[in-house]
């Protein structure tokens, strides 16, 4: 593996007009690709094997043209203080409101609340649904002003007008400000770490280029492998930051060989050899956590675990040819302004900041194990009490339209007002289908948190029926989840009863089952991709305890970070300080998110960081010896590479969007805490508690193990004398 990586490396840098020119054809090519391709068309979220979905297809099945996932906006309309909307006034402007509203070219129906008795009890409130054509991604630029301008002209008449729906939702995610503050925050540290513009660069420059590839080529394939337009919202996030810090360990290990002596080419071999194996095997494991995202059974996970898996291949390809290309083309720029000034290569002194760090460890190592274990496990306390849901409207601020409008329903209507169960019932060889229904729907009226039943509404066939269950709870409460269990366990008698079936279904139990399947899919996922990355790890370091305590120490930092997140977002302290106005259930996704992106980055910290001692160790020195070295030489451009992830996960915190806002709090979070708290801190105390014992291999494992050199020994013996430095660079050694 190293040998050919050197090579690989030299052969960039000798030819790097050609690695240049390849990659530009790439970039214009899938570039071109994506203009042409025709927009991925929305096939809406799906999630096979629960009983949601499979009532969401029946529906579609028994009610022809009636699709499930058609945008809706609900427009509420509230009167002034003491006034009533069934005034004579207030009456007429609701309904141009909603004739208005009707006129729109993609609008299948608009429902006048006076006709749909959609008013309240008190006569303050009515509220309107506006049903269109296509799916809300679907919805053009023009009807979505038509929408507003007709919201606007009710508001002109006094009434107090919001909306709320997924026709509001704009499509809009994470992008541009985000990745704007996270790349300026990645040049600040590059630029401090390297001390050199060009070295900073270099890597902001390469990641951009693969993140364009990646970007592109997804564009490109949308129609084709039906990837929907928030598919690439990971494949950026995650294609950008380990493409920083790929290069940015390529190009630290370039300038310790160049400081050692080495030739630019024979440097960049160097470099490509050792850090591009470390690259190889990080990225893998990126690779087997993003694909194994397929095992939970969502097709949308599964596309956007392996359109970002994808991206990462690409970072990887990147940093070990363009990288050393274009190392090729300035070979002393990325050097250190004095050395360029001076002519001179100060190498980096025996003793810096990793290198007292890590003595600290050495001579301290139970303290700070117990410090840093004792630590992130109280933060992984709060985990215990995690709820997970899909958060909606009520999290959204309250100067949003939908926030408004999902207050107002809930206070004129109840609070489960916003969140209706839909009941479909399948009478279908029933010979009395209306009876059948009328006694599912009255043992579904009689259930204790139940406030109302609407009248059934039955297909052209007669054979199946739907209608709406308001419960008492607001639809992320836990009494509206015991309410859905209790309906369906009821359901055996019921059924028996009339002869016909039916099952619970609609945004609120969709919610529910989604978060119970992820639940149950969390722990296989788990064994998965941590048992397949233990023996990647075997492969990499050979060594049967240092694996076992990488993985350890990520359930620690992903733990602990999740139950972050749930302290800031759903028992909301410290919400204020992130923008987050509403907390609530966290995200169904959010774990598994997390421990696949958060997995993958882990075993990126450790790879560089531990490789860098196992390179020590098998060169001579010993185990105390090598955890110093490996700190001497990698700490600093670890902690950079992280604080890079940090800026550009957090960046997404400040958008709008409470889902993108929990995403990036909980992986700027969980790299936090793994890469300072566990592979800072932990691991170094770890192994130096072990001593050799870390690096011990069962002679049976060994012979069978296959033998891939990340630490470059092959390397270090056919390089053992350094080539002759340039003539316009002198070395000195401090």
């Amino acid at each position: 593996m190293a040998t050919f990586l050197y090579r690989l490396g030299r052969l960039a840098f000798r030819r790097r007009w050609y690695v240049a020119l390849v990659w530009a054809a790439v970039l214009a090519a899938v570039g071109l690709g994506a203009l042409k391709a025709p927009g991925a068309a929305d096939e809406g979220f799906s999630m096979p094997g629960i009983e949601s979905q499979k009532a969401f297809d029946l529906m579609e099945e028994r009610f022809p043209g009636a699709t499930a996932d058609s945008a809706t906006a609900r427009v509420v309309f509230v009167a002034p203080g003491g006034e009533k909307v069934t005034a004579a006034d207030h009456r007429k402007a609701v309904e141009d409101a909603v004739s208005e509203l009707g006129d729109g070219s993609q609008v299948a129906s608009a429902v006048d609340p006076f006709q749909a008795k959609a008013v309240s009890k008190d006569g303050t409130t009515a509220y309107a649904t506006v049903t269109y054509k296509v799916a809300s991604d679907d919805l053009t630029d023009a009807s979505r002003t038509h929408l507003e301008k007709a919201l606007d002209d009710a508001r002109d008449s006094g009434l107090t007008v919001e909306a709320g729906g997924s026709a509001m939702d704009d499509g809009g995610g994470a992008g541009g400000a985000a990745e704007v503050i996270g790349m300026a925050i990645a040049a600040v540290v590059l630029l401090v770490t390297f001390g050199s513009l060009a070295a900073a660069g270099l890597p902001l420059l390469t990641a951009v280029v693969g993140v364009g590839v990646s970007m592109a080529t997804i564009l490109a394939l949308s129609q084709a492998l039906g990837l929907s337009t928030t598919t690439g919202t990971l494949a950026m996030m995650l294609g950008l930051a380990v493409g920083i810090d790929y290069a940015l360990f390529v190009v630290s290990r370039y300038r310790e060989e160049r400081a050692k002596g080495r030739a630019p080419q024979e440097a960049a071999g160097l470099a490509a050899g050792t850090a591009g194996s470390a690259v190889v095997f990080a990225g893998l494991t990126v690779v087997i956590a993003l694909a194994g995202l397929s095992v939970v059974g969502i097709p949308m996970l599964t596309k956007m675990g392996l359109a970002a898996a994808g991206a990462v291949v690409v970072a990887v390809f990147i940093a070990l040819t363009l990288v050393p290309a274009v190392l090729g083309f300035w070979p002393n720029a990325v050097l250190p302004r004095r050395a360029r000034k001076s002519g001179r290569i100060q190498e980096s002194a025996d003793s810096n900041g990793g290198t007292r760090w890590a003595r600290f460890v050495l001579r301290r190592p139970i303290p700070v194990l117990l410090l840093g274990v004792v630590g992130l496990g109280a933060l992984a306390v709060p985990m215990t009490q995690l709820q997970l849901g899909m958060p909606g409207d009520e999290a959204k601020a309250t100067s949003t339209t939908e926030r408004r409008a999902y207050d107002a329903l809930a206070e004129a209507f109840g609070p489960g007002f916003n969140g209706p169960l839909t009941v479909v019932v399948d009478a279908k060889g029933d010979s009395d289908a209306e009876g059948a229904v009328t006694t599912v729907s009255r043992e579904i009226a009689g259930t204790e948190g139940v406030v109302s039943v609407s009248p059934a509404r039955f297909n052209e066939a007669g054979d199946t029926a739907v209608f709406s269950v308001v419960p008492s709870t607001a639809p992320t409460d836990e009494k509206t989840k015991d309410l859905v269990t209790t309906i369906r366990d009821e359901r055996p008698a019921t059924e028996a009863e009339t002869g016909a079936t039916f099952e619970v279904t609609g945004t609120t139990a969709m919610n529910i089952d989604i978060a119970d399947k992820v639940q149950a899919a969390l722990v296989p996922y788990l064994i998965v991709v941590v048992g397949l990355a233990v023996v990647l790890l075997l492969v990499v370091f050979r060594s049967l305890l240092v694996p076992l305590k990488a993985a350890a120490g990520f359930l620690l930092s992903v733990l602990a970070s999740l139950g972050a997140v749930v302290v800031v977002f759903q028992q909301g302290h410290g919400a204020e300080l992130l923008g987050v106005e509403q907390t609530g259930p966290i995200m169904s996704l959010m774990p598994i998110f997390l421990v696949g992106i958060v997995f993958g980055l882990a075993m990126d910290y450790e790879v560089f960081l531990v490789s860098r001692m196992r390179e020590a160790y098998v060169h001579g020195e010993s185990a105390p010896q090598a955890v110093t070295s490996g700190f001497r030489h990698s700490a600093r451009v670890v902690v950079a590479a992280a604080l890079i992830m940090i800026a550009v996960f957090a960046g997404f915190i400040g958008e709008s969007d409470s889902m993108i806002k929990m995403i990036g709090f909980g992986l700027a979070s969980a790299v936090l805490l793994d890469a300072f708290v566990v592979r800072m801190a932990i691991v170094p105390a770890v192994l130096a508690l072990l001593g050799d014992r870390a690096w011990w291999l069962p002679k049976w494992l060994d012979r069978i193990l296959p033998r891939v050199d990340v630490e470059g020994e092959a390397l270090s013996r056919r390089s053992e004398a350094p080539e002759p430095a340039p003539a316009d660079l002198e070395v000195a050694r401090t």
